[in-house]
């Protein structure tokens, strides 16, 4: 698994062998969604994959003013792959987002500015490479339905795994009563697990586009599954969440379902979070290792997680990126909210795995989830982390009790921070606390992000009634 070219020479050769008909640039916003511009195979020359493609910058969401729209898209040729699920062969490049106006890599280009980050490391002197291993789970649902008008607002999910499908009649088929119920779906056989079929086509197509799959299962709550990759440094690991979720949604897509990696579509029921392992190297160590002590954690490991700790409300704007992040996060669904650390303990918002040795050991921070933009995402917490190695923070811990057990006055009176209960409350915690970011995401970035967050997401969703609060207050 991994790269299919090296270089412009190889990438040629490997489209004329594949008989490639078109290239496909994909690029990422702010927002994390995939964007794409689709070339002939015979318009794209060696000179526009050195030099770049044009491409309207207004036309995203938060980046250009019209009257500065021109900006070119770099392609990184050594992430070419084919499509899989295109009818005439097409290869899918990589791109990075180029500012012809300040002649350098876009500032709001999170791909650039994940980049930029690993640039920090090593100009500190701390580190040579991060490697990160994201893992996102993921619902696939059957039917999913919505409504948000002026007078009327709703949703309806629905999977023949769900529990509340048990007394339901089928006209094609007989109820098989066989689900995993609320909270019941790690790991039952089948037939109770509906999704092994779904989830192999995944996987073997996950491996078709570079991807090392190690396992898939399915995940605690009704209809989700999860499937784990092999980490990757920063770029590649964030690269990796693309082609993941790309994946993932083509194949229920094409299987006549849909899949989703909302945190949290289902009231009652565990959400779907993007665990996150970390470490930093520096001339082939780890710097995160320590033979002997809690966790075999060094104390740069302990700074790291220290910086992330102390950063983690301003942090949760970008590794919880939506209102819905924050329904996730509430006690009672394995909630990682609690920013303490503690080995191979899941209650902790930090977990150190079990692994024997130098290259196993790395940190595992629970809290993020796929709505996260993961270049974003990656980057936010590798500066935080960095922060706290320069200012030796030290976190909270290490707490080997089941924090899920402890009431909200017990995590106060143990003094052990949380994460931000909204989104509006990471938001203004970034505006309050950025200078750990200043030297990778500029001022201009930050205030764009923030105000797109504000006005695309958090006023819209606290200016509507739900079906909750007419249940409380109609009757008022």
């Amino acid at each position: 698994m991994g790269k299919f070219v090296n270089n412009v020479e190889e990438f040629f050769s490997f489209c004329k062998e594949n008989e490639v008909q078109f290239v496909d640039l994909r690029f990422t916003d702010i927002k994390g969604a995939w964007h794409h511009l689709t070339y002939r195979m015979s318009a794209v020359n060696e000179s526009n994959l050195e030099n770049g493609f044009p491409f309207d910058g207004s036309s995203i969401e938060a980046w250009q003013p019209i009257n500065r729209s021109d900006m070119l898209l770099k392609a990184d040729v050594p992430t070419a792959f084919l499509d899989p699920f295109t009818a005439d062969p097409t290869i899918i490049i990589f791109c990075d987002v180029y500012d012809i106006y300040k002649g350098e890599l876009y500032e709001k280009c999170p791909r650039s500015i994940a980049k930029k980050a690993l640039a920090h490391a090593e100009s500190l002197g701390i580190a040579d490479a991060a490697y990160f291993g994201p893992e996102n789970e993921f619902f696939v649902f059957d039917d999913v339905k919505f409504v948000d008008n002026i007078n009327e607002s709703g949703y309806k999910v629905d999977s023949e795994e769900g529990e509340w499908n048990s007394n339901t009649s089928y006209e094609d088929m007989y109820n098989t009563a066989h689900r995993p119920g609320t909270k019941g779906g790690y790991f039952p056989v089948q037939p109770t697990d509906s999704m092994v079929d779904l989830r192999a086509e995944m996987m073997q197509i996950l491996e078709q586009v570079g991807l090392e799959v190690v396992l898939g299962h399915h995940e605690v709550a009704q209809a989700q599954g999860e499937i784990g990759i092999v980490f990757s440094d920063i770029i590649g690991a964030a690269d990796n969440v693309q082609k993941y979720k790309y994946v993932v949604k083509m194949v229920a897509h094409l299987n006549g379902k849909t899949a989703t990696f909302m945190p949290k579509p289902l009231y009652g029921d565990n959400g779907n979070g993007m665990h996150t392992h970390q470490s930093l190297w520096k001339n082939g160590k780890n710097l995160f290792y320590k033979e002997g002590e809690y966790g075999n954690l060094s104390e740069t490991a302990l700074h790291y997680i220290g910086g992330i700790f102390k950063h983690a409300r301003a942090v949760a704007a970008f590794t919880n990126a939506s209102t819905n992040s924050y329904k996730r996060l509430i006690p009672g669904f394995e909630a990682p909210s609690i920013l303490t650390y503690s080995s191979q303990n899941r209650s902790a918002s930090c977990r150190i795995p079990y692994g024997a040795g130098e290259k196993a050991t790395r940190i595992e921070m629970r809290f993020p989830d796929s709505t996260a933009c993961p270049y974003l995402a990656f980057a936010a917490m590798m500066m935080a982390g960095l922060d706290g190695i320069q200012n030796k923070y030290i976190p909270v811990g290490p707490m080997d009790e089941d924090l899920f057990e402890l009431t909200l006055d017990e995590i106060r009176e143990k003094g052990i921070p949380q994460m931000p209960h909204t989104l509006r409350g990471s938001l203004e915690a970034l505006i309050r606390d950025n200078d750990f970011l200043k030297p990778v995401f500029t001022e201009t970035f930050i205030d764009t992000y923030q105000a797109y967050k504000f006005e695309r997401e958090v006023f819209p969703d606290e200016g509507r009634p739900t079906a909750y609060e007419f249940k409380t207050t109609y009757q008022c």
